[in-house]
């Protein structure tokens, strides 16, 4: 594997931090220049000085809102001009807003369905050129979450979101099955990371604060409660990740507990078919 991707270039929205920097440590790791971007620059300028120094590896590190089409934009070309194109792309970024759905704002709608949603089309469109421009293998990956695949209360907004990552994904990976770039969804669990913190710090001040209401993560690990093995670090979570882009499958679940109630779901949904087809 590593003698496969050595030299080719990974792109990671989100590397600051959490998941998107143990993908971009991953990269590095097998001798892939890593271009970190994140909101927080010095969080990415971290990551990247980091990696360069421990794998010798050519690295760059950009401030991205990827909120802003403007900023994705720039992001894509400075990718370009410092390190030559993009072989993988992890539009990653992702923000975080609990609350009972009748109490979730305009702006919180506004804030999260922006970033999670409209910042990964943006960031898909405007690096999607640069892949095209390279040949052989190329991945995008997608972070959505298993909680698309599980939903708990409390989440509706965040769930939403990823519910149209996934959706999207699929129709990325048939519309670019032609050219030979692969899609891969990542549905990752909980992990130990800053996420609700630094969601919270990116959120603009002209859609006002991010507001936290203990009770909604207490409704929502009532109705969904953590078991053995469903938080984990973020490396681990994904281990397998490297290995499923080679081999090109559409989806990567990274950890937890999430089968029975997936399985409670699939049934209902074969049961709707059966009726349908009985009818």
């Amino acid at each position: 594997m590593t003698a496969e991707l050595a030299g080719k270039i990974a792109v990671i929205t989100g590397a600051g931090s959490g998941l998107g920097a143990a993908m971009a440590r991953a990269f590095a790791r097998t001798g892939m220049a890593v271009a970190a971007l994140d909101i927080d620059e010095p969080s990415a300028q971290k990551t990247a000085s980091q990696l360069a120094g421990e794998f010798d590896v050519p690295t760059t590190a950009l401030r991205v809102d990827v909120g802003d089409p403007g900023s994705v934009a720039g992001a894509a070309r400075h990718v370009q001009s410092t390190l030559g194109g993009c072989d993988v792309l992890c539009a990653n970024v992702g923000v975080q807003q609990f609350g009972a759905i009748d109490r979730l704002t305009e702006q919180d709608w506004q804030w999260v369905l922006g970033v999670n949603v409209l910042g990964m089309v943006r960031t898909v469109r405007e690096f999607l050129p640069l892949l095209r421009a390279r040949s052989g293998w190329r991945r995008i990956v997608l972070t959505a979450s298993t909680s698309v695949l599980v939903p708990a209360v409390r989440m509706g907004a965040y769930q939403t979101s990823k519910f149209a990552v996934m959706g999207f994904g699929e129709t990325l990976r048939e519309e670019l099955a032609g050219e030979r770039i692969g899609v891969t969804l990542l549905f990752p669990g909980g992990m130990a990371t800053r996420h609700l913190q630094s969601s919270a710090d990116a959120r603009p001040a002209q859609l006002g604060e991010s507001v936290r209401r203990p009770e909604d993560l207490a409704a929502m690990l009532a109705h969904r409660p953590v078991a053995d093995g469903d938080v984990v670090s973020p490396e681990h979570a994904i281990r397998n990740l490297l290995a499923a882009l080679m081999d090109d499958v559409p989806y990567v679940v990274t950890h937890g507990s999430v089968r029975p109630v997936y399985e409670q779901r699939r049934d209902a949904m074969a049961a709707a078919l059966a009726r349908m087809e009985a009818s």
